[in-house]
């Protein structure tokens, strides 16, 4: 997702859902810096997925931004801050089945 990268977010990692989940067919995960980055971060790649006709977005956790879901259908977009990326680990559980580097939490 080249949006994030413009907006410099941090440790991006993408997963295939593929025959692991059918609540979409990929995750992205990524970091801000601060609560105030996630969510500018989460709002203009909001915007911009709407805008490139994903569908309904819904946004979760937006105010407090320290842990973002952006739900656009097929794909999912987790914006964390880092220590609460740290916390959750989400990579590690989403990722079975994958190279040993990211099931390890490693950054790809």
């Amino acid at each position: 997702m080249q949006h994030l990268d413009d907006d410099q977010a941090q440790d991006i990692v993408s997963i295939d859902l593929d025959g692991k989940s059918s609540i979409a067919d990929h995750m992205v995960v990524a970091s801000g810096r601060s609560t105030r980055q996630v969510a500018s971060i989460a709002q203009k790649l909001a915007e911009k997925m709407k805008q490139d006709g994903y569908g309904p977005i819904r946004l979760e956790g937006l105010p407090a931004a320290d842990w973002v879901v952006i739900d656009a259908g097929d794909v999912v977009v987790h914006l964390f801050r880092p220590e609460v990326r740290s916390f959750y680990n989400i990579e590690r559980m989403w990722s079975f089945g994958d190279d040993e580097k990211l099931a390890a939490g490693g950054n790809a």
